[in-house]
């Protein structure tokens, strides 16, 4: 089921600011048993990345709600995409205009399935992300970059693409944030300039936190990753992910996937 503003729908306004200009934000979550997962932080993530923005975030109870009514009882995705609405062309918001709100629910993909390998094959991306503070962190609907880093590779082996910003350093994954441990301390890299601080990511920092693990958010360039002693991906569909392999670089576990897929789940709504 599709609805747009609150209604069962296919379409959109073509004249949607998120259609021209993705001018507008979107979030990703998975469903358990009818009931959006770590929803606080979803919500919470949403929120703010709309005000951001200066989009009009809805309220927490009607959201809640459509997310629940678009999704099947059992597991599956939901996803939420939020424009600034529709509007005459040019690139200046109109004052007042009222925002798109679209709720969609599908089935899980078969990375994310019961059955899914848990250990992933990665890859380095060619793409190289543009910083831009300003949008850094957020979740907006300019993907573009995202989808010409996934367009690289077509070996149904191959999981997930890392990516580097112009000068370096190691950003995220195309789908996913990244961590690695050396020495019994976490890292992650720092999102500050460009990628996408994911809810995932944010809850392994405070679960870090919790269990005093050292964790250093850093700018590190591809050899820090390769002198990991384990390497993670992580996002609010498919949790934790141990990176097995990395284009020729192998690693045999090390036990610290298992540990934050736990700590992931600790303080669920």
């Amino acid at each position: 089921m599709i609805l747009v503003n609150g209604h069962p729908a296919g379409s959109v306004n073509a004249m949607d600011r998120g259609l021209a200009y993705g001018d507008g934000v979107f979030r990703t979550l998975r469903m358990q048993a009818g009931q959006p997962a770590w929803w606080r932080d979803q919500y919470a993530k949403l929120a703010t990345d709309c005000a951001a923005l200066a989009l009009n975030c809805p309220g927490e109870p009607e959201l809640r709600a459509e997310v629940c009514r678009v999704a099947e009882a059992g597991q599956g995705v939901v996803k939420i995409i939020l424009t600034r609405g529709s509007g005459m062309r040019g690139y200046a918001p109109t004052a007042g205009q009222t925002a798109t709100r679209v709720v969609m629910a599908s089935s899980l993909p078969p990375y994310a399935q019961a059955d899914a390998p848990l250990d992933i094959h990665a890859r380095w991306c060619s793409l190289r992300l543009a910083q831009q503070p300003r949008l850094a962190g957020i979740k907006h609907l300019n993907r573009l970059e995202n989808v010409l880093a996934r367009a690289e590779w077509d070996d149904q082996a191959i999981t997930e693409g890392l990516l580097c910003d112009g000068s370096g350093t190691v950003i995220s994954g195309v789908m996913s944030n990244l961590f690695w441990v050396r020495d019994g301390e976490l890292f992650t890299p720092d999102v500050s300039q460009c990628g996408v601080a994911g809810v995932a990511r944010a809850r392994l920092l405070r679960a870090a936190a919790r269990r005093d693990i050292p964790v250093h958010i850093v700018r590190q360039p591809p050899a820090a990753i390769l002198a990991a002693d384990e390497v993670m991906i992580c996002n609010s569909v498919i949790g934790v992910r141990r990176v097995a392999r990395l284009d020729d670089r192998v690693w045999p576990p090390a036990g610290w996937t298992e540990t934050l897929k736990i700590a992931l789940n600790e303080d669920l709504d």
